[in-house]
């Protein structure tokens, strides 16, 4: 893909900061492995504390507002904690997308210069107003990149909220970077793999911990399994994942090979509306859940939280999702307690995929 925005990854890569990122996430995690003590449901109120997290994505992220309800297990099973959760969303757009629009600025809000915000915003005004022009021409004149004059008119609203926050500004905890259509081609290639590194070193460089969130478009079903998926594909695409996040020092949301094992031990769930190509709340749900589980290293087994409203309605039906089912669902204890160890049986098999792929 051809960006037509300039972006020089040399300004955020001024400040070593891998070693800090590390700490930080290895303080994390036994922070909370001192107050859980022996599982993820709530234990006595400890002392309260924050953990600032960015996502980065797409509507496989503000889809059902995911983020809320990793929240919402997140501060159950974290007594004391204040999930403060930011997102920087552009629907249908990639890692690559995001990069041409400026968002490794967002990621380094606490260290970036206010010359340089400024600069990103003037650069942005002049791409939003040429790309207007553009788009009234006829369509052979037009951007062929996949970045509209919306999409820069969003970055432009983020850039001028950042360059509106009072000094200092805080840094993030956890960058969670959302991958898109993103399956390896024959080669082994796929634009995930090309930039969640570029953006991973960003992150790291401001000392915050690296969530690398796959998302499965291909492979999430929409009606009930008759007979069992075929593992290899997804296999291999988390072999490939584990050597990414090697290479990034990231953890993994393996979401083809959680949906995989749903797949294989309660068939009958769907992972995908009929008629909308995206999540629906039972996948969202198991995201979160895995999401819960890689953010703490903790099992979701035993937390209580079990709803999800979808923020896409029937067109005719405001009330209803795009299947015509109910907007919200709150899963029943077998479902929500199935979910939760899929999500963590999951996680288990995609770590001791990437030990024995070391």
């Amino acid at each position: 893909m051809t960006c037509l925005l300039r972006f020089s990854p040399a300004l955020h890569l001024r400040r070593p900061g891998r070693r800090r990122a590390l700490l930080r996430a290895g303080a994390w995690v036994l922070a909370s492995l001192l107050v859980l003590g022996g599982g993820a449901a709530a234990a006595p109120a400890a002392e309260p504390r924050t953990l600032r997290v960015l996502f980065v994505g797409n509507s496989f992220t503000a889809r059902h507002e995911l983020t809320r309800v990793v929240a919402a297990l997140a501060e159950e099973g974290q007594p004391g904690l204040r999930f403060d959760v930011s997102t920087v969303i552009y629907g249908g757009r990639t890692l690559a997308h995001h990069w041409a629009l400026q968002t490794p600025n967002l990621i380094r809000r606490a260290s970036i210069s206010a010359a340089d915000v400024q600069a990103a915003i003037t650069l942005l005004e002049a791409e939003q107003e040429r790309r207007r022009r553009a788009e009234a021409e006829p369509s052979a004149a037009r951007a062929t990149d996949g970045i509209s004059a919306q999409h820069v008119a969003a970055a432009l609203r983020h850039h001028r909220t950042l360059a509106a926050e009072p000094a200092p500004r805080r840094t993030w905890d956890v960058v969670v970077l959302q991958s898109y259509q993103d399956d390896l081609d024959p080669a082994g290639r796929s634009g995930f793999f090309e930039f969640a590194p570029k953006f991973a070193a960003i992150a790291q460089a401001e000392g915050a911990r690296v969530i690398l969130y796959e998302t499965t478009p291909s492979t999430q079903h929409a009606r009930p399994l008759g007979t069992p998926p075929e593992a290899a594909p997804v296999l291999a695409k988390a072999r490939a994942l584990a050597g990414l996040a090697a290479r990034s020092g990231a953890d993994v949301v393996p979401m083809s090979l959680v949906a995989l094992r749903c797949q294989q031990v309660r068939p009958e769930l769907t992972l995908r509306f009929v008629n909308d190509a995206h999540l629906n709340q039972t996948m969202a749900y198991l995201t979160a859940c895995t999401l819960y589980g890689t953010l703490f290293q903790r099992s979701p087994e035993g937390l209580h939280f079990g709803t999800v409203t979808d923020n896409r309605f029937d067109d005719q039906h405001r009330d209803r999702d795009r299947d015509g089912g109910a907007l919200t669902r709150v899963f029943s204890a077998r479902d929500r307690t199935d979910l939760q160890r899929i999500a963590w049986e999951g996680l288990e098999q995609f770590r001791e995929l990437r030990r024995t792929s070391r």
